[in-house]
């Protein structure tokens, strides 16, 4: 079967690790129509946007996107085009796993977890009110009267919205996914006892839905117990349904006990389309050095051939990038200790193919 893929590069060092990904997508012998499309910095001088029109129409018709890293601005600027077309495109399910793979950096052992993150509310809602605004102002004596909180003028207020429709659903897709993965634990992680009428009503309906799925063992925690928990005894711990904000910081924790945020894919799923990226950043100072760590973005493509139902292919590949990073040879320096030989992002690429029986 052919595939029509909208494949977007990115900024910064997401051309040199898409490439590696899309040869390595290549050498399975899939049938596959890449349609590639600008977003990003270098969209805003010449569209006026980072995100441009035939962008969205590429990934709405394709409905699969696989999407290197985009440069975010902090603090000023476009809010993040990942957080955009995750709200865009109803992309609900924020997908990230993270396994070990002999030979990366890592002081841990046996660690297979996937975090399932809410990805439409919480704080990354973009409900906010500046500081100094006349709405702000207004909102701040609307609290000051129905909830006899006194606020500083000087504030900026960010709505933290949860709904029982939205947890129903990824609550439910975690149990699902467990399910479907032959997963034997459930772990919904919230701040319940401080935040009760949000994260209490995420935790309710998990507890209302867990009673569906007596198969599958479900605990909750509570956020900083389980920072404290992942970093004491990781392996213990299977799928992790949390709120948007959770979920992200706890996905950097995660990836900091596997080695690194450079062995860290994510997929952004709604009920018809896909986007599929590594998690790590942009890395500007290292574009076109040919020296960053290809994994994570070949990780999303083994993620996206899952979806599509390629399971034999994203084996495939994701057993040769394994064999690769437990030799220790051809390895990016992240994988190395300071003055040890190492290689490049093209030159780890080259021999993943290699092992999958292919040529770059």
């Amino acid at each position: 079967m052919a595939y029509k893929i909208t494949l977007i590069p990115g900024d910064g060092i997401g051309p040199e690790i898409t490439e590696v990904a899309k040869r390595c997508i290549e050498t399975t012998g899939l049938e596959i129509e890449w349609d590639i499309k600008m977003a990003g910095e270098e969209c805003i001088e010449k569209f006026g946007t980072p995100i441009p029109e035939e962008t969205i129409k590429s990934i709405e018709n394709n409905k699969i996107c696989l999407k290197g890293p985009i440069t975010t601005p902090i603090g000023t600027g476009f809010r993040s085009i990942n957080v955009f077309l995750r709200q865009y495109f109803n992309l609900y399910v924020c997908l990230r796993p993270f396994k070990i793979y002999k030979g990366a950096k890592t002081k841990y052992e046996n660690v297979d977890i996937v975090v399932i993150r809410e990805n439409m509310e919480d704080l990354y809602s973009g409900i906010e009110f500046e500081k100094g605004k006349e709405d702000t102002k207004e909102l701040i004596k609307f609290i000051e009267k129905k909830r006899k909180i006194k606020l500083s003028e000087n504030t900026g207020i960010s709505i933290k919205p949860i709904s029982v429709e939205n947890s129903e659903r990824i609550i439910r897709f975690g149990f699902e996914y467990a399910k479907k993965n032959k997963r034997k634990k459930v772990t919904v992680v919230h701040k319940a006892n401080i935040m009760k009428y949000s994260d209490g009503l995420f935790l309710e309906v998990a507890n209302r839905i867990s009673k569906e799925y007596p198969e599958i063992e479900y605990e909750d925690k509570i956020v900083d117990n389980m920072s404290m928990q992942l970093v004491q005894k990781p392996e213990i711990y299977d799928v992790l349904v949390c709120p948007n904000l959770y979920g992200d910081i706890l996905s950097d924790l995660c990836a900091g006990i596997i080695g690194g945020l450079g062995l860290s894919p994510g997929a952004n799923i709604g009920e018809d389309i896909a986007i599929f990226e590594p998690t790590h950043g942009s890395a500007p100072k290292y574009k076109g050095q040919n020296k960053v760590n290809p994994s994570a973005m070949i990780l999303a493509g083994v993620l996206m051939l899952d979806y599509l139902g390629e399971i034999e292919a994203a084996e495939k590949i994701e057993r040769a990038l394994a064999q690769v990073i437990e030799e220790g040879k051809y390895v990016t320096y992240d994988f190395k200790n300071s003055g040890e030989e190492c290689v490049g992002t093209f030159e780890m690429g080259k021999a993943i193919i290699e092992k999958m029986g292919g040529k770059w």
